[in-house]
C-alpha cells in the first residue's frame, strides 16, 4: 500500500534549501593600519614637491579614515607628469590602503596588481589585501571578481577557512552551481581535517545547487550530509520522505519508516501514531502497538480531539492483540523453529522485539537469518540492527547494516539508521 503520510514531506517543493540563507561576507577589518604602508612616508628628496604635498594629504586622511578625500588627493599625485618609479609606488601603496578602507574594491584591485607586478608586496603582504579586496567585492555584489580574488588570497597562502565558504557563496549567487557544489564539498573537507564543524550554510548550498539543477540523486546525496550534521526535525523529515520515494521503499517498508520517525524523535502528528500502530498489528507485533499508542496518549497527541473515541478503539484492540499474542510467544518460536526456512524466527523475533525482550529477538532473528530461505535477508538484517541498538549494542547493530547490500529499499532504510547512529552520511 501507498500510505498516505510519505506522499508529501519535501519542504519547498523539491527540497528544503530553495531559499538557502547566505551568511555575511567576510570582510577584513582595519587593513590600513598595515604597519607595511600605513607608517610609510612621502620623505623629502625621495618624492618630488608636486607629488609629495598631495600624498601627504593623502596619508594625513587615510590616518583620519577620510577614505574619499584620500583618493581624491591620490588623483592630483598621479596627474604629476614624469614621475619616478618610487612616486608610482607611494601612490598606488596609498591607494590600496584607501581603497580597501572606502571598499571601492575595482581601485583596490588595480592598486594591488600594479604593486604586484612590482614586485612591491611582500607575501604576508598579499594575503591581507587580496581577503579585503574579495570581501569588497562580494558585499557590492560582483561575485565573479570575488571568487578570482579568494582564489588568489588562496594562492598568496591564505587559510582562512571563512574564505572557503564565501568562495562557495560567490559561485552560488553567481548561478554557477557546479562549482557551488565543487567548492562547498571543498570547504566542509578542509573544516573536517582541522577538526571544526562545517558551518551549517556549506551544507545548504549542497542541497540548493541540486534543487537548481534538477538533480534528485545528488540532492539526496547532500541531504544526507546536511541531516548528519545538522540532525534537524524538519531534516529528517525530508530525508525520510526523499527515502519513501524511492523504489521499492513506500508500502512495503512503511512500518520501518515509522520505527525510524518514532526513534528520530520526529513522530509527532495523530495520523503518525495511528499508522504506525495499525500497521504494527497488521504484520503481528502487538506489542508494539500498544507501546506507541501509549507513546501516543503520554504526549497528549492521542486521545484528544474528535477522533478520540477512534484512538481509545485502537488503544483497546491493541490490548486485546497483546492480550492473545504473549501467551502464545514460546509456542510460536517452537513452531517457526520447526519450518523449513528462517521466516518465522525472523518474525517471532521482532514480536519479541516489540516486548522490549532485545536480546531474545536478536538471538531468534539471527537463528532466522542463518536458517535462509527468507524473501529478504536484507530487511531481516535491518530489523537485526535494530533490535541490536535497542539493545545497546551500536557497533553491532552498525556492522549489520553495513553489511546489507547497496541499493535494496530496506539498504534505503538503513541508511537512515546509520546517519543517526553515527553522525556520518554512509559512503
Amino acid at each position: 500500500m501507498k500510505s498516505r503520510l510519505f506522499s508529501g514531506r519535501a519542504l519547498a517543493g523539491f527540497g528544503i534549501a530553495c531559499a538557502v540563507a547566505i551568511t555575511s561576507p567576510v570582510i577584513l577589518q582595519a587593513v590600513v593600519g598595515n604597519p607595511a604602508y600605513a607608517e610609510d612616508e612621502a620623505k623629502p628628496g625621495t618624492v618630488s614637491p608636486e607629488v609629495g604635498k598631495p600624498l601627504q594629504a593623502a596619508q594625513a586622511a587615510i590616518k583620519e579614515k577620510k577614505y574619499g578625500e584620500a583618493l581624491a588627493k591620490l588623483k592630483e599625485a598621479d596627474a604629476v607628469a614624469k614621475k619616478t618609479p618610487y612616486e608610482e609606488g607611494m601612490i598606488d601603496q596609498f591607494r590600496l590602503i584607501a581603497a580597501v578602507g572606502g571598499e571601492e574594491p575595482a581601485t583596490a584591485a588595480k592598486a594591488y596588481d600594479a604593486l604586484n607586478a612590482a614586485g612591491t608586496l611582500q607575501p604576508q603582504q598579499k594575503i591581507p589585501f587580496a581577503q579585503a579586496i574579495a570581501g569588497s567585492f562580494f558585499k557590492s555584489k560582483d561575485y565573479t571578481s570575488s571568487a578570482s580574488w579568494i582564489g588568489k588570497y588562496f594562492s598568496a597562502g591564505g587559510s582562512d577557512l571563512t574564505m572557503r565558504s564565501l568562495l562557495a557563496q560567490a559561485y552560488y549567487l553567481n548561478n554557477d552551481f557546479a562549482n557551488t557544489t565543487k567548492a562547498s564539498n571543498e570547504a566542509i573537507d578542509a573544516y573536517e581535517k582541522s577538526g571544526q564543524q562545517a558551518p551549517e550554510t556549506l551544507y545548504q548550498l549542497l542541497t540548493s545547487a541540486a534543487t537548481k539543477t534538477g538533480d534528485k540523486k545528488a540532492y539526496t546525496v547532500a541531504l544526507e550530509k546536511l541531516t548528519a550534521a545538522y540532525p534537524k526535525p524538519d531534516y529528517w523529515l525530508d530525508l525520510i520522505h526523499q527515502t519513501a520515494n524511492k523504489p521499492g521503499v513506500s508500502g512495503k517498508l512503511d512500518l520501518d519508516l515509522y520505527r525510524f520517525e518514532d526513534a528520530a524523535g520526529v513522530l509527532t502528528k495523530t495520523n503518525d501514531y495511528m499508522e504506525y500502530a495499525e500497521l504494527a498489528i497488521q504484520a503481528g507485533f502487538p506489542g508494539e502497538a500498544q507501546t506507541v499508542v501509549d507513546k501516543g496518549y503520554k504526549a497528549n497527541v492521542l486521545g484528544q480531539g474528535a477522533e478520540a473515541d477512534r484512538h481509545g478503539r485502537l488503544r483497546d484492540m491493541a490490548k486485546r492483540s497483546v492480550d492473545s499474542d504473549k501467551g502464545g510467544l514460546t509456542a510460536a518460536e517452537t513452531e517457526a523453529g520447526k519450518k523449513p526456512d528462517g521466516t518465522g524466527l525472523v518474525n517471532t523475533g521482532m514480536d519479541y522485539y516489540g516486548y522490549g525482550q532485545y536480546d531474545k529477538a536478536i538471538s531468534l532473528i539471527q537463528a532466522g537469518i542463518a536458517k535462509g530461505g527468507l524473501k529478504s535477508t536484507d530487511e531481516a538484517k535491518l530489523h537485526l540492527g535494530v533490535a541490536q541498538l535497542a539493545a545497546g549494542k551500536k557497533a553491532d547493530a552498525v556492522a549489520t547494516w553495513k553489511s546489507m547490500k547497496a541499493g535494496e529499499p530496506a539498504d534505503d532504510v538503513a541508511r537512515l539508521w546509520l546517519i543517526k547512529v553515527t553522525g556520518k552520511a554512509p559512503s
